[in-house]
């Protein structure tokens, strides 16, 4: 409980400074911008879950900025295994949001609104759509090294499970030479997803990631999870290796 009441607080602290420093800046204007992504995996992770099942995911996203706001939608195969006559439970998962990101003596701030949706998925009793507000800052080091911190809020999280809230501290550092023809970086997370009615656990990752031709990448990452109840089947937390290919346009 305490954990969580400090993950809220920190949450207004970074609202109330994005605010501040945002009222400070003169009016950000833009032009909009559009672009797109598409992503292969080999296991859809979410929080240190898998979301399909172990097996590989499709997934892209749709996005527009002006400025400092954003907004855009992304989507998902999923696998939420099968109901009692054979259905499938959930097979697509469609997210949409809009934040705005503005920056304050070299912080980058990002405030959004997350919806996640399963359009067609068979959930008699629950609810799995839920709203998260997220929250986070980050701050670049020489150039190199980016720390950062996010907070997830959730007034009722997926199933219908009460208040939830997740919090994340990240670090990715950019090797300033190429190898070959790639521009490597390396990162990591550690996160604490906290639900009101259900097992509240720790996740994580490290990864190696490798651009290359612009708009392209390869990532390899590792995950796993600590007090999270399911450890096979579906929805498990199991640690796993997970490589990524990803495209942005």
């Amino acid at each position: 409980m305490a954990r969580r009441k400090e993950a809220g607080t920190l949450t207004l602290g970074i609202m109330s400074a994005a605010l501040i420093g945002g009222l400070a800046l003169p009016a950000q204007a833009g032009e909009l911008t559009l672009g797109t992504s598409a992503t292969l995996t080999t296991d859809y992770v979410f929080r240190g879950v898998t979301q399909s099942d172990d097996n590989p995911a499709v997934q892209a996203s749709l996005d527009a900025s002006y400025g400092i706001f954003y907004f855009g939608a992304w989507g998902s195969n999923v696998d939420f295994g099968g109901g009692p006559s054979g259905q499938d439970i959930a097979n697509v998962e469609i997210d949409y949001y809009a934040g705005i990101t503005p920056e304050w003596r070299g912080i980058s701030f990002d405030i959004a609104a997350l919806y996640y949706t399963y359009p067609g998925a068979y959930d008699p009793g629950t609810e799995f759509d839920y709203f998260e507000l997220k929250t986070g800052a980050s701050y670049t080091f020489f150039d190199a090294l980016t720390l950062g911190v996010t907070n997830y809020w959730s007034p009722e999280f997926a199933g219908e499970t009460g208040t939830g809230n997740a919090f994340e501290l990240s670090g990715e550092y950019a090797f300033a030479n190429k190898w070959w023809i790639f521009s490597p970086s390396v990162s990591g997370m550690i996160g604490w997803q906290y639900i009101e009615n259900a097992d509240s656990y720790t996740y994580w990752n490290a990864g190696l990631t490798l651009g290359f031709m612009e708009n392209w990448s390869a990532d390899i990452r590792y995950w796993d999870t600590e007090g999270y109840a399911i450890q096979s089947g579906l929805f498990n937390g199991d640690s796993r290796v997970v490589g990524t290919l990803s495209a942005s346009f």
